[in-house]
Protein backbone atom coordinates (compact mmCIF):
# COMPACT_ATOMS: atom_id res chain seq x y z
CA UNK A 1 0.00 0.00 0.00
CA UNK A 2 1.51 3.36 -0.93
CA UNK A 3 2.57 5.76 1.91
CA UNK A 4 0.44 8.95 2.08
CA UNK A 5 2.42 12.37 1.67
CA UNK A 6 3.04 14.29 5.43
CA UNK A 7 1.09 17.37 5.18
CA UNK A 8 1.29 20.50 7.21
CA UNK A 9 -1.76 22.27 5.59
CA UNK A 10 -4.74 21.43 3.75
CA UNK A 11 -4.25 21.87 0.35
CA UNK A 12 -7.70 22.78 -0.36
CA UNK A 13 -8.23 25.18 2.55
CA UNK A 14 -5.25 25.07 3.87
CA UNK A 15 -6.12 24.04 7.76
CA UNK A 16 -3.03 23.28 9.71
CA UNK A 17 -2.71 19.31 10.06
CA UNK A 18 -1.69 16.92 13.10
CA UNK A 19 0.63 14.01 11.56
CA UNK A 20 -1.46 11.15 10.57
CA UNK A 21 -4.53 12.93 8.87
CA UNK A 22 -6.31 10.85 6.49
CA UNK A 23 -8.97 13.92 6.17
CA UNK A 24 -9.10 17.46 6.88
CA UNK A 25 -11.22 18.47 9.88
CA UNK A 26 -12.03 21.52 8.41
CA UNK A 27 -13.09 20.80 4.99
CA UNK A 28 -12.99 17.05 4.99
CA UNK A 29 -10.99 17.08 2.32
CA UNK A 30 -9.24 13.71 1.03
CA UNK A 31 -5.55 13.69 1.88
CA UNK A 32 -4.76 10.52 0.24
CA UNK A 33 -5.95 12.03 -2.90
CA UNK A 34 -3.06 14.36 -2.69
CA UNK A 35 -0.45 12.81 -4.82
CA UNK A 36 3.32 12.63 -3.78
CA UNK A 37 5.69 15.20 -4.40
CA UNK A 38 8.19 14.35 -7.40
CA UNK A 39 11.58 12.95 -6.20
CA UNK A 40 13.59 13.58 -9.81
CA UNK A 41 11.61 16.54 -11.51
CA UNK A 42 11.60 20.10 -10.34
CA UNK A 43 9.43 21.15 -13.44
CA UNK A 44 6.37 22.68 -12.62
CA UNK A 45 4.13 22.19 -15.64
CA UNK A 46 1.77 24.53 -16.82
CA UNK A 47 0.42 23.95 -19.84
CA UNK A 48 -1.06 20.78 -18.90
CA UNK A 49 1.75 18.54 -20.37
CA UNK A 50 3.46 16.09 -19.04
CA UNK A 51 6.97 16.32 -17.49
CA UNK A 52 10.06 15.39 -19.83
CA UNK A 53 11.61 11.93 -18.08
CA UNK A 54 14.28 12.40 -15.56
CA UNK A 55 17.41 13.72 -16.90
CA UNK A 56 21.23 13.11 -15.97
CA UNK A 57 20.99 16.05 -14.40
CA UNK A 58 21.29 15.80 -10.31
CA UNK A 59 17.39 15.77 -9.14
CA UNK A 60 16.62 18.54 -6.43
CA UNK A 61 16.56 18.27 -2.87
CA UNK A 62 13.19 19.43 -1.82
CA UNK A 63 12.98 20.71 1.77
CA UNK A 64 10.78 19.25 3.60
CA UNK A 65 7.86 20.84 5.50
CA UNK A 66 8.11 21.60 8.68
CA UNK A 67 5.68 20.58 11.41
CA UNK A 68 2.95 23.58 12.46
CA UNK A 69 4.25 24.35 16.33
CA UNK A 70 1.53 24.67 18.85
CA UNK A 71 0.49 27.96 18.56
CA UNK A 72 -0.92 26.23 15.57
CA UNK A 73 0.67 28.92 13.27
CA UNK A 74 0.54 27.80 9.47
CA UNK A 75 4.09 26.33 8.85
CA UNK A 76 6.31 28.94 6.82
CA UNK A 77 5.11 28.97 2.61
CA UNK A 78 8.12 27.91 0.86
CA UNK A 79 8.49 30.06 -2.42
CA UNK A 80 9.87 28.57 -5.97
CA UNK A 81 12.86 31.13 -5.52
CA UNK A 82 13.99 29.53 -2.30
CA UNK A 83 14.81 26.14 -4.39
CA UNK A 84 17.93 25.82 -6.94
CA UNK A 85 16.62 24.38 -10.16
CA UNK A 86 17.91 24.13 -13.47
CA UNK A 87 15.85 26.04 -17.05
CA UNK A 88 15.07 24.39 -19.71
CA UNK A 89 17.47 26.42 -21.34
CA UNK A 90 20.15 24.45 -19.52
CA UNK A 91 21.44 27.82 -17.17
CA UNK A 92 21.48 27.56 -13.57
CA UNK A 93 19.51 29.45 -11.51
CA UNK A 94 16.58 29.93 -9.23
CA UNK A 95 13.18 29.83 -11.80
CA UNK A 96 10.42 27.53 -12.44
CA UNK A 97 10.73 25.81 -15.70
CA UNK A 98 7.37 26.63 -18.28
CA UNK A 99 8.75 24.35 -20.61
CA UNK A 100 8.38 27.86 -22.60
CA UNK A 101 10.90 31.08 -23.01
CA UNK A 102 11.72 32.02 -19.47
CA UNK A 103 9.62 34.63 -18.05
CA UNK A 104 10.36 37.70 -15.62
CA UNK A 105 10.47 35.90 -11.61
CA UNK A 106 7.82 37.12 -9.25
CA UNK A 107 8.73 40.16 -6.90
CA UNK A 108 9.30 38.24 -3.47
CA UNK A 109 6.29 39.31 -1.60
CA UNK A 110 3.81 37.53 -4.34
CA UNK A 111 1.63 34.93 -3.21
CA UNK A 112 1.66 31.30 -4.88
CA UNK A 113 -1.17 32.26 -7.12
CA UNK A 114 0.10 35.76 -8.12
CA UNK A 115 2.84 34.33 -10.57
CA UNK A 116 2.85 35.42 -13.76
CA UNK A 117 2.18 32.99 -16.45
CA UNK A 118 3.92 32.88 -19.65
CA UNK A 119 2.76 34.45 -22.84
CA UNK A 120 0.34 32.23 -24.94
CA UNK A 121 1.78 30.52 -27.51
CA UNK A 122 1.63 32.16 -31.02
CA UNK A 123 -1.70 31.30 -33.46
CA UNK A 124 -0.99 27.77 -35.08
CA UNK A 125 -1.09 28.06 -39.03
CA UNK A 126 -4.85 26.46 -40.30
CA UNK A 127 -4.14 22.24 -41.16
CA UNK A 128 -3.72 21.59 -44.60
CA UNK A 129 -6.53 20.12 -46.84
CA UNK A 130 -6.19 16.30 -45.85
CA UNK A 131 -7.66 16.10 -49.62
CA UNK A 132 -4.66 17.69 -51.37
CA UNK A 133 -2.26 15.72 -49.37
CA UNK A 134 0.56 14.04 -52.03
CA UNK A 135 -0.57 17.00 -54.42
CA UNK A 136 1.55 19.14 -55.91
CA UNK A 137 1.15 22.33 -57.85
CA UNK A 138 0.09 21.28 -61.13
CA UNK A 139 2.65 22.15 -63.87
CA UNK A 140 2.41 24.37 -66.88
CA UNK A 141 -0.42 23.47 -69.17
CA UNK A 142 -2.27 21.29 -66.79
CA UNK A 143 -5.42 22.59 -65.52
CA UNK A 144 -6.39 23.34 -61.66
CA UNK A 145 -9.40 22.18 -59.87
CA UNK A 146 -12.12 24.83 -59.56
CA UNK A 147 -13.33 23.01 -56.11
CA UNK A 148 -10.21 21.96 -54.53
CA UNK A 149 -7.85 24.37 -56.39
CA UNK A 150 -5.30 21.41 -55.78
CA UNK A 151 -6.07 18.39 -57.83
CA UNK A 152 -5.16 18.28 -61.38
CA UNK A 153 -8.56 17.84 -64.03
CA UNK A 154 -8.04 14.17 -65.71
CA UNK A 155 -8.67 13.66 -69.22
CA UNK A 156 -12.54 13.49 -68.63
CA UNK A 157 -12.50 16.39 -66.76
CA UNK A 158 -12.55 15.11 -63.29
CA UNK A 159 -10.64 16.16 -60.75
CA UNK A 160 -7.37 13.54 -59.89
CA UNK A 161 -7.88 14.82 -55.61
CA UNK A 162 -11.55 15.57 -55.29
CA UNK A 163 -13.56 14.22 -57.91
CA UNK A 164 -14.75 17.39 -59.04
CA UNK A 165 -16.56 17.60 -62.37
CA UNK A 166 -15.03 20.77 -63.61
CA UNK A 167 -17.26 22.79 -66.18
CA UNK A 168 -16.53 22.02 -69.88
CA UNK A 169 -15.80 24.83 -72.21
CA UNK A 170 -19.07 23.15 -74.11
CA UNK A 171 -21.33 23.46 -71.19
CA UNK A 172 -22.31 27.35 -72.58
CA UNK A 173 -21.59 28.42 -76.19
CA UNK A 174 -22.10 32.04 -78.02
CA UNK A 175 -20.62 33.00 -81.24
CA UNK A 176 -21.65 36.05 -83.24
CA UNK A 177 -20.62 37.23 -87.19
CA UNK A 178 -22.14 40.31 -88.38
CA UNK A 179 -25.55 38.68 -89.69
CA UNK A 180 -25.30 35.67 -87.97
CA UNK A 181 -25.58 34.36 -83.96
CA UNK A 182 -26.15 31.03 -81.74
CA UNK A 183 -26.04 30.06 -78.15
CA UNK A 184 -25.51 26.66 -76.83
CA UNK A 185 -26.59 25.72 -73.10
CA UNK A 186 -25.74 22.56 -71.24
CA UNK A 187 -29.63 22.82 -69.55
CA UNK A 188 -30.57 21.91 -65.82
CA UNK A 189 -30.62 18.65 -65.71
CA UNK A 190 -27.99 16.98 -68.08
CA UNK A 191 -24.64 16.50 -67.45
CA UNK A 192 -23.39 17.82 -70.48
CA UNK A 193 -23.88 19.92 -73.45
CA UNK A 194 -24.84 17.03 -76.30
CA UNK A 195 -25.86 19.76 -78.98
CA UNK A 196 -23.25 21.78 -81.22
CA UNK A 197 -23.20 24.28 -84.27
CA UNK A 198 -21.42 26.28 -86.69
CA UNK A 199 -22.41 29.90 -88.05
CA UNK A 200 -20.21 31.08 -91.06
CA UNK A 201 -20.76 33.42 -93.90
CA UNK A 202 -19.52 33.39 -97.53
CA UNK A 203 -19.60 35.05 -100.67
CA UNK A 204 -21.32 33.96 -103.79
CA UNK A 205 -20.15 34.13 -107.04
CA UNK A 206 -21.91 37.20 -107.74
CA UNK A 207 -19.91 38.64 -105.37
CA UNK A 208 -23.12 38.51 -102.74
CA UNK A 209 -23.29 36.85 -99.34
CA UNK A 210 -24.53 33.94 -98.12
CA UNK A 211 -25.15 33.33 -94.52
CA UNK A 212 -25.03 29.47 -92.45
CA UNK A 213 -26.16 28.42 -89.24
CA UNK A 214 -25.60 24.62 -88.97
CA UNK A 215 -27.35 23.23 -85.47
CA UNK A 216 -26.84 19.24 -83.96
CA UNK A 217 -28.41 17.34 -81.20
CA UNK A 218 -26.77 14.57 -80.18
CA UNK A 219 -29.39 11.51 -79.44
CA UNK A 220 -29.12 10.48 -75.83
CA UNK A 221 -29.89 7.24 -76.44
CA UNK A 222 -26.33 6.64 -78.59
CA UNK A 223 -23.12 6.43 -77.69
CA UNK A 224 -21.12 9.55 -77.46
CA UNK A 225 -23.72 11.82 -78.65
CA UNK A 226 -21.47 14.81 -78.14
CA UNK A 227 -19.19 13.86 -80.76
CA UNK A 228 -21.51 13.09 -83.24
CA UNK A 229 -23.17 16.56 -82.95
CA UNK A 230 -19.98 17.92 -83.42
CA UNK A 231 -18.71 15.83 -86.37
CA UNK A 232 -22.22 16.74 -88.14
CA UNK A 233 -22.11 20.16 -87.43
CA UNK A 234 -18.56 21.07 -88.71
CA UNK A 235 -18.75 18.77 -91.32
CA UNK A 236 -21.74 20.18 -92.87
CA UNK A 237 -20.34 23.96 -92.07
CA UNK A 238 -16.87 22.95 -94.38
CA UNK A 239 -19.37 21.27 -96.91
CA UNK A 240 -21.30 24.25 -97.43
CA UNK A 241 -18.18 27.22 -97.35
CA UNK A 242 -16.60 24.98 -100.01
CA UNK A 243 -19.99 24.50 -102.43
CA UNK A 244 -21.42 27.80 -102.06
CA UNK A 245 -18.56 30.16 -103.51
CA UNK A 246 -18.42 27.65 -106.12
CA UNK A 247 -21.73 28.50 -107.57
CA UNK A 248 -23.24 25.52 -106.73
CA UNK A 249 -27.41 26.19 -105.79
CA UNK A 250 -27.87 26.60 -102.15
CA UNK A 251 -30.36 24.07 -101.65
CA UNK A 252 -28.23 21.31 -103.44
CA UNK A 253 -25.38 22.52 -101.36
CA UNK A 254 -27.43 21.76 -98.23
CA UNK A 255 -28.16 18.65 -99.51
CA UNK A 256 -24.75 17.57 -99.88
CA UNK A 257 -23.62 19.07 -96.63
CA UNK A 258 -26.29 16.68 -94.81
CA UNK A 259 -24.61 13.77 -96.61
CA UNK A 260 -21.53 15.11 -95.73
CA UNK A 261 -22.46 15.14 -91.67
CA UNK A 262 -23.85 11.65 -92.09
CA UNK A 263 -20.35 10.37 -93.41
CA UNK A 264 -18.86 11.96 -90.58
CA UNK A 265 -21.00 11.02 -88.40
CA UNK A 266 -20.95 7.02 -89.73
CA UNK A 267 -17.03 7.29 -89.32
CA UNK A 268 -17.18 7.57 -85.53
CA UNK A 269 -19.09 4.13 -85.12
CA UNK A 270 -16.73 1.11 -83.47
CA UNK A 271 -16.64 -1.59 -86.08
CA UNK A 272 -14.42 -3.49 -84.16
CA UNK A 273 -16.31 -4.36 -81.29
CA UNK A 274 -16.90 -8.27 -80.86
CA UNK A 275 -19.85 -7.68 -78.83
CA UNK A 276 -21.46 -7.00 -82.26
CA UNK A 277 -19.79 -8.66 -85.47
CA UNK A 278 -22.98 -8.87 -87.22
CA UNK A 279 -24.46 -5.76 -85.96
CA UNK A 280 -21.11 -3.63 -85.70
CA UNK A 281 -23.34 -0.11 -86.36
CA UNK A 282 -25.58 -0.90 -83.21
CA UNK A 283 -25.85 1.51 -80.74
CA UNK A 284 -23.36 3.87 -82.68
CA UNK A 285 -23.24 7.54 -82.02
CA UNK A 286 -25.66 9.52 -83.90
CA UNK A 287 -27.70 13.23 -83.77
CA UNK A 288 -30.49 15.30 -85.48
CA UNK A 289 -29.10 18.34 -87.59
CA UNK A 290 -31.04 21.20 -88.91
CA UNK A 291 -29.06 24.09 -91.23
CA UNK A 292 -30.24 26.88 -92.70
CA UNK A 293 -28.53 29.41 -95.57
CA UNK A 294 -29.72 32.89 -96.35
CA UNK A 295 -28.50 35.25 -99.05
CA UNK A 296 -29.77 38.42 -100.52
CA UNK A 297 -33.07 36.62 -102.01
CA UNK A 298 -33.11 32.98 -101.21
CA UNK A 299 -33.92 31.68 -97.64
CA UNK A 300 -32.91 27.78 -97.57
CA UNK A 301 -33.26 25.15 -94.85
CA UNK A 302 -31.92 21.63 -94.51
CA UNK A 303 -32.48 18.91 -91.60
CA UNK A 304 -33.13 15.74 -90.72
CA UNK A 305 -35.06 14.09 -87.16
CA UNK A 306 -36.85 17.09 -84.81
CA UNK A 307 -34.50 19.31 -84.60
CA UNK A 308 -36.51 22.74 -86.40
CA UNK A 309 -36.63 25.84 -88.05
CA UNK A 310 -38.82 28.80 -88.03
CA UNK A 311 -39.92 31.91 -89.66
CA UNK A 312 -40.90 35.08 -87.62
CA UNK A 313 -41.35 38.42 -89.76
CA UNK A 314 -39.90 41.15 -88.64
CA UNK A 315 -43.49 43.26 -88.81
CA UNK A 316 -45.09 40.79 -86.26
CA UNK A 317 -48.74 41.36 -87.80
CA UNK A 318 -47.67 39.10 -90.40
CA UNK A 319 -47.78 35.23 -88.98
CA UNK A 320 -44.97 33.33 -88.18
CA UNK A 321 -44.51 30.23 -89.68
CA UNK A 322 -42.57 26.51 -88.97
CA UNK A 323 -40.31 25.69 -91.94
CA UNK A 324 -39.47 22.21 -91.14
CA UNK A 325 -41.14 18.67 -90.61
CA UNK A 326 -39.94 16.89 -87.27
CA UNK A 327 -38.66 12.82 -88.23
CA UNK A 328 -40.83 11.74 -85.68
CA UNK A 329 -43.46 9.29 -83.89
CA UNK A 330 -45.71 12.27 -83.20
CA UNK A 331 -45.02 13.77 -86.92
CA UNK A 332 -45.92 10.19 -88.49
CA UNK A 333 -48.84 10.22 -86.05
CA UNK A 334 -50.26 13.07 -87.52
CA UNK A 335 -49.34 12.99 -90.74
CA UNK A 336 -51.29 9.30 -91.40
CA UNK A 337 -54.52 10.60 -89.28
CA UNK A 338 -54.30 8.58 -86.83
CA UNK A 339 -53.84 11.73 -83.81
CA UNK A 340 -54.30 15.42 -84.17
CA UNK A 341 -51.24 17.36 -83.59
CA UNK A 342 -52.35 17.96 -79.73
CA UNK A 343 -52.52 14.02 -78.72
CA UNK A 344 -49.73 13.36 -80.66
CA UNK A 345 -47.15 15.69 -78.77
CA UNK A 346 -48.84 14.41 -75.74
CA UNK A 347 -47.96 10.89 -76.07
CA UNK A 348 -45.23 9.54 -74.38
CA UNK A 349 -43.33 8.74 -77.59
CA UNK A 350 -43.90 11.79 -79.11
CA UNK A 351 -40.03 12.43 -79.45
CA UNK A 352 -39.45 9.20 -80.62
CA UNK A 353 -37.15 10.62 -83.89
CA UNK A 354 -37.64 8.58 -87.15
CA UNK A 355 -35.08 9.81 -88.63
CA UNK A 356 -31.22 10.38 -88.00
CA UNK A 357 -27.64 10.95 -88.48
CA UNK A 358 -25.40 8.17 -87.56
CA UNK A 359 -23.93 4.66 -88.95
CA UNK A 360 -27.78 2.35 -87.31
CA UNK A 361 -30.24 4.79 -89.38
CA UNK A 362 -32.42 3.00 -91.42
CA UNK A 363 -32.60 4.87 -94.45
CA UNK A 364 -31.33 8.67 -94.67
CA UNK A 365 -33.45 10.98 -95.85
CA UNK A 366 -32.14 14.46 -96.33
CA UNK A 367 -35.00 17.25 -95.99
CA UNK A 368 -34.59 20.30 -97.97
CA UNK A 369 -36.63 23.28 -98.36
CA UNK A 370 -36.29 26.66 -100.42
CA UNK A 371 -38.07 30.11 -99.65
CA UNK A 372 -38.28 33.54 -101.31
CA UNK A 373 -39.99 35.85 -98.50
CA UNK A 374 -41.16 39.03 -99.51
CA UNK A 375 -40.42 40.77 -96.09
CA UNK A 376 -37.53 41.14 -93.71
CA UNK A 377 -37.30 38.55 -90.76
CA UNK A 378 -35.64 36.32 -89.31
CA UNK A 379 -35.08 32.58 -88.98
CA UNK A 380 -34.60 30.61 -85.77
CA UNK A 381 -32.76 27.29 -86.04
CA UNK A 382 -32.88 25.69 -82.76
CA UNK A 383 -33.09 21.96 -80.77
CA UNK A 384 -35.88 20.70 -79.27
CA UNK A 385 -34.80 21.52 -76.12
CA UNK A 386 -35.97 25.67 -77.03
CA UNK A 387 -38.87 24.37 -78.98
CA UNK A 388 -40.27 21.77 -76.31
CA UNK A 389 -40.83 25.62 -74.12
CA UNK A 390 -42.33 27.83 -77.67
CA UNK A 391 -43.83 24.57 -80.10
CA UNK A 392 -45.97 26.46 -82.42
CA UNK A 393 -44.61 29.25 -84.29
CA UNK A 394 -47.13 31.99 -82.90
CA UNK A 395 -45.08 30.99 -79.79
CA UNK A 396 -41.81 31.19 -80.65
CA UNK A 397 -42.67 34.57 -82.42
CA UNK A 398 -43.80 35.43 -78.68
CA UNK A 399 -40.97 34.94 -76.80
CA UNK A 400 -38.27 36.53 -79.53
CA UNK A 401 -37.50 39.89 -79.30
CA UNK A 402 -38.86 42.38 -81.75
CA UNK A 403 -35.70 43.84 -82.35
CA UNK A 404 -33.99 40.12 -83.38
CA UNK A 405 -33.23 41.52 -86.82
CA UNK A 406 -30.91 43.93 -85.33
CA UNK A 407 -29.76 42.09 -82.17
CA UNK A 408 -29.19 37.95 -83.37
CA UNK A 409 -27.12 37.29 -80.10
CA UNK A 410 -29.20 38.81 -77.40
CA UNK A 411 -32.73 37.10 -79.02
CA UNK A 412 -30.43 33.83 -78.80
CA UNK A 413 -29.73 34.44 -75.44
CA UNK A 414 -33.16 35.74 -74.85
CA UNK A 415 -34.53 32.31 -76.18
CA UNK A 416 -32.11 30.36 -74.43
CA UNK A 417 -33.09 32.00 -71.46
CA UNK A 418 -36.40 31.17 -72.06
CA UNK A 419 -35.46 27.35 -71.90
CA UNK A 420 -34.26 27.58 -68.48
CA UNK A 421 -36.73 29.44 -67.11
CA UNK A 422 -39.30 26.81 -68.30
CA UNK A 423 -37.15 23.88 -66.80
CA UNK A 424 -34.09 23.56 -68.91
CA UNK A 425 -35.08 19.76 -69.46
CA UNK A 426 -32.83 19.50 -72.32
CA UNK A 427 -29.39 20.71 -74.14
CA UNK A 428 -30.86 24.11 -75.57
CA UNK A 429 -29.16 25.43 -78.96
CA UNK A 430 -30.58 28.07 -81.22
CA UNK A 431 -28.95 30.45 -84.06
CA UNK A 432 -30.69 33.67 -85.30
CA UNK A 433 -30.26 34.59 -88.96
CA UNK A 434 -31.97 37.81 -90.37
CA UNK A 435 -33.31 38.00 -94.00
CA UNK A 436 -32.22 39.35 -95.94
CA UNK A 437 -28.43 38.43 -95.83
CA UNK A 438 -26.10 41.74 -96.04
CA UNK A 439 -25.23 42.55 -99.37
CA UNK A 440 -21.32 42.38 -98.99
CA UNK A 441 -20.04 39.18 -98.02
CA UNK A 442 -18.24 38.96 -94.28
CA UNK A 443 -15.73 36.12 -95.34
CA UNK A 444 -15.97 32.84 -94.01
CA UNK A 445 -16.00 32.22 -89.74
Amino acid sequence: MSQMPQLSACPSCEEPLESGDRYCGACGYDLSAVPAPPDDNPAVTMNGTAPRPPSAVASVDWPVAPEADSSDTPAPVVLPADIDGRESGGSDRPGVRFDRPAQPSAPPSAEPDEYPLAAPLPPEAAPADPRAAGFSTPGGGMKVCVACRAGQVDRDGYCENCGHAQPRERDHMEQELSAVAAVSDRGLRHHRNEDAFTVSSTALPDGSSAVVAIVCDGVSSATRPDEASLAASRAANESLLGALPRGTHPQQAMHEAILAASEAVNSLADRTAPAHEHQPHVNAPACTLVGAIVTPSLLIVGWVGDSRAYWVPVDRTSPPARLTEDDSWAAQMVAAGLMNEAEAYADERAHAITGWLGADAYELEPHTASFKPDRPGVVVVCTDGLWNYAEAAEEMAEVIPPDAADRPLHSAQVLVGHALDGGGHDNVTVAVLPFPAPPQGAGSA
